[in-house]
């Protein structure tokens, strides 16, 4: 009778428990996870509990969306957030009774929680400006929802934040029946201050969009708008500086535009058996930096640094540092190169920490040992399941700060990166050439230019 669509991206703590649950309500007979190409368990954990997984052809919730409601059995559909496992456990009946009996053609759930910013400062004032007579609602970004199949079939999804705001213009629009239910008492988390600043402009965006021809507009009108924006701003910003904030940068391929092993490699002649010690053990990281410290065995600093020098930075560099300084970001860098060369660049550029592997020095000469320092190793706080992981350092650098996991940006770029990306408050992936890591992050920068990120901090 119902198609219940959950939109997903990792949610692999989750999503079995929210599938459970409405496959329960008599009124389900379908359940579709439309995966966004998760990189952990949740495909494999969506199918044990009983859900029909497709794979979106585009990231993106809009899309995740639409193709599930494309290939929906039911003439009924509700969609659920994948993260949520305080849902009542009537939520489907509650959304597709009022559809079921007639009373709606779309129905938009509202449920108990701190007023959202974003709604209350933007939603709300611009819906009252460019839509004269448009119907109140306590939740319009609310994206629990209900509707009709052919409804959804018959109109855009917007990609973003602004994906919700858009399915409400248009049944709106469509001159659907539109009626509010109330869900009760849930408990999700509330987005990071740096993410409400793109969430603000991306609901600003759609309604502007959705709204041509539909009031007069004039000079007088775009004023307003002009207004709550830059009452959106300030808000965000004057909450922004009161927060302990910490920004982490990768070194290879981030900071530099390239290796720092593969670079020296190249100047002292290993290339060829860095690559087979990389190859053989690539399951390991521990014996991999060690044999790979070897190779440098007998280098000065001095030769390290050299190599360090003739490496291109990424443009900007200190541009974005001087930026993140302003906004009250601590700022540094985690690698697993060599704490000399991180040093080397926080000396340089003003980082006010680092942590990487500790290469051995006697009278100023590689050894050839190095030390792994014991934050890269899981312990009682690891959020992971590797045995080292940069997430462990990340987590020890908030504890030493004081700083909560959801105050952190992480900007980086390989592998080793992906479990700091995606749990930090804003994952960056830079310049990264791995899809998974891309699919993982909150923003996606493809250019070697860090002033592409200073709209995002500020």
């Amino acid at each position: 009778m119902v198609t219940v669509i959950i939109p997903s991206l990792n949610e692999e703590k989750t999503i079995a428990q929210v599938i459970a649950l409405v496959k329960r309500d008599l009124l389900t007979t379908e359940v579709i996870v439309v995966d966004d190409k998760s990189t952990d368990s949740t495909v494999k954990l969506a199918r044990l509990a009983g859900a029909k997984v497709i794979t979106s052809t585009k990231l993106g919730k809009g899309t995740s969306m639409k193709d599930g409601a494309m290939i929906a059995q039911n003439k009924v559909i509700v969609f659920l957030d994948a993260d949520i496992i305080t849902y009542p456990e009537n939520v489907v009946a509650l959304l597709a009774a009022p559809i079921i009996s007639g009373e709606a053609d779309f129905v938009k759930s509202y449920f108990t929680r701190q007023a959202g910013r974003v709604t209350e400062l933007v939603a709300k004032p611009l819906l009252n400006i460019l839509y004269p007579g448009f119907p109140e609602f306590r939740q319009p970004l609310s994206g629990m929802i209900a509707g009709k199949k052919m409804l959804f079939e018959a109109i855009e999804f917007e990609e973003g934040y602004g994906v919700d705001i858009g399915l409400l213009i248009d049944m709106h629009k469509l001159g659907a029946i539109i009626k509010e239910v109330d869900i009760g008492n849930i408990l999700n988390d509330m987005q990071p201050l740096e993410e409400l600043g793109k969430m603000s402009k991306e609901v600003a965006r759609t309604i502007l969009k959705k709204s041509k021809g539909e009031a007069l507009q004039s000079l007088e009108t775009y004023e307003y708008i002009q207004v709550i924006r830059e009452q959106m701003d300030y808000a965000i910003h004057e909450e922004l500086m009161s927060l302990k904030k910490i920004a982490v940068f990768d070194m290879d391929n981030t900071l530099f535009r390239g290796s720092f092993i593969r670079t020296a490699a190249e100047d002292f002649g290993f290339s060829a058996e860095l690559s087979r010690i990389v190859d053989v053990n690539a399951g390991n990281p521990f014996i991999r930096t060690k044999k790979i410290a070897r190779l440098l065995k007998g280098r000065t600093i001095g030769d390290l640094l050299e190599v360090a020098e003739s490496m291109e930075v990424t443009c900007n560099l200190e541009k974005l540092i001087g930026t993140l300084k302003e906004q009250g970001y601590i700022t540094g860098i985690i690698s697993d190169s060599y704490d000399c060369i991180t040093n080397h660049l926080k000396n340089k550029y003003g980082f006010d920490f680092t942590i990487a592997n500790e290469l051995e020095f006697s009278k100023s000469i590689v050894t050839g040992e190095v030390k792994i320092p014991s934050v890269f190793l899981s312990g009682d706080d690891c959020l992971c399941s590797h045995d080292y992981c940069k997430l462990n350092a990340l987590i020890a650098v908030c504890k030493r700060y004081q700083v909560e996991l959801s105050n952190t940006i992480v900007i980086g770029d390989g592998e080793n990166d992906i479990c700091c990306i995606k749990k930090a408050g804003i994952g960056i992936s830079f310049c990264s050439t791995y899809e998974f890591i891309d699919s993982a992050a909150d923003y996606v920068i493809k250019n070697p230019d860090f002033e592409l990120l200073i709209p995002i901090i500020i």
